[in-house]
């Protein structure tokens, strides 16, 4: 078993070594970190590196909002299955389809590309999960809790924020990370409604089609890489449940 584990870890991860070994070896075999150094000096990258973090963070304080209103929908208004299936419909439809579709829609309210477009992208393609992970964390809370709230008196609305919101605050958390994790990761469906508004992956993946690969470009795919795993290592933490006891 741990041999079949490690087999597919080193199928999932091992393409990543290549590109973080090339973002400190120069052509000599040397090890250096000039590349990095570099980055700051290129206007470009600095300017998708601005564009990125807005764009994360809207997401990442946005998304997780509307998957808590949607997953609180799901759980206590009728047909729940629909209400599930609209909000996972992003998950089925082709991103390409997905931004051509957002990018007609923007030319039709006569809305430039600009940050607002891709956010409002962005959050479209994160909501499905930050729904799914507020549910499954939802999923663990025992409404016995909210009765015994009612039974002393407390309001739905108190109730809610006294007892059950810190009880499920793991899947928000996780929610939070998740979707900055996506908004980093994003290219397909932002390259559409993006304009001049160039973010990270966009750059890279831009950059890389006019003139190739070079130790910068190398170098900014290592920064995402490691980013991503630390959000990644964030969102295990975060969504770990938590008991009462723990509160």
């Amino acid at each position: 078993m741990w041999l079949i584990i490690t087999a597919i870890l080193l199928f999932l991860y091992l393409p990543l070594f290549p590109a973080l070994l090339s973002s400190v070896q120069t052509g000599s075999s040397e090890l250096t970190l000039a590349a990095f150094y570099e980055l700051p000096r290129i206007p470009l990258v600095m300017a998708a590196l601005r564009t990125t973090v807005v764009v994360a963070l809207v997401v990442g304080i946005i998304t997780p909002v509307l998957g808590l209103l949607a997953a609180l929908s799901i759980r206590e208004m009728r047909m729940p299955r629909l209400i599930l299936l609209t909000m996972l419909l992003p998950l089925f439809i082709p991103g390409v389809s997905t931004g051509l579709a957002s990018a007609f829609l923007f030319r039709l309210m006569e809305l430039p590309p600009s940050l607002l477009t891709i956010i409002v992208v962005q959050i479209v393609w994160a909501l499905p999960f930050a729904t799914l992970i507020i549910l499954t964390v939802m999923s663990t809370f025992d409404p016995v809790y909210l009765e015994a709230a009612y039974l002393s008196g407390a309001t739905r609305w108190r109730a809610f924020l006294d007892i059950e919101l810190p009880l499920i605050a793991s899947g928000i958390f996780g929610a939070i990370s998740f979707s900055i994790i996506i908004s980093l990761n994003e290219t397909v469906r932002t390259s559409v409604v993006q304009g001049a508004w160039n973010t990270i992956p966009t750059y890279i993946w831009s950059t890389y089609k006019q003139v190739g690969l070079s130790p910068a470009l190398y170098a900014l795919m290592t920064l995402v890489i490691l980013s991503t795993l630390a959000l990644a290592g964030a969102y295990l933490l975060l969504t770990r449940p938590r008991s009462p006891r723990e509160i």
